[in-house]
């Protein structure tokens, strides 16, 4: 039996600017996801300390919609902290998955606006 390694899911860079909180807490802290997967992101922020297996809940604006996904902290360094989504249902999955293919989908079409001004100008 082969030995099963816990490789994390593909990573989609991005620069989506979220709030989160503490579950415990009232103020709201400001951060930037900078990269995301359907099972977690990196969350870069200042101030304010987690730490490790803490409970945050994320609110991000996608396509003018504000959106709340609960996380758990799974470690920290100096500039952020990589983040677990805790989905509690389907529609808390089927956002993360909406933010991946809104972000995936912004590229392309900006990929494409690219590729038709190089051919005109070419």
């Amino acid at each position: 039996m082969e030995d099963t390694v816990n490789v994390p899911a593909p990573r989609t860079p991005l620069n989506l600017e979220v709030s989160f909180k503490r579950s415990y807490a009232r103020e709201e802290t400001k951060g930037t996801l900078k990269n995301i997967s359907i099972t977690g992101a990196f969350l870069e922020f200042e101030g304010g300390n987690v730490r490790a297996n803490e409970k945050l809940n994320l609110v991000f604006i996608v396509a003018g919609r504000e959106r709340k996904v609960a996380a758990h902290v799974i470690w920290t360094n100096s500039v952020g902290c990589g983040v677990k989504f805790m989905p509690v249902n389907n529609r808390d999955v089927q956002i993360v998955d909406d933010l991946i293919y809104f972000v995936e989908n912004s590229r392309h079409d900006r990929r494409s606006l690219m590729d038709t001004i190089f051919k005109k100008v070419g």
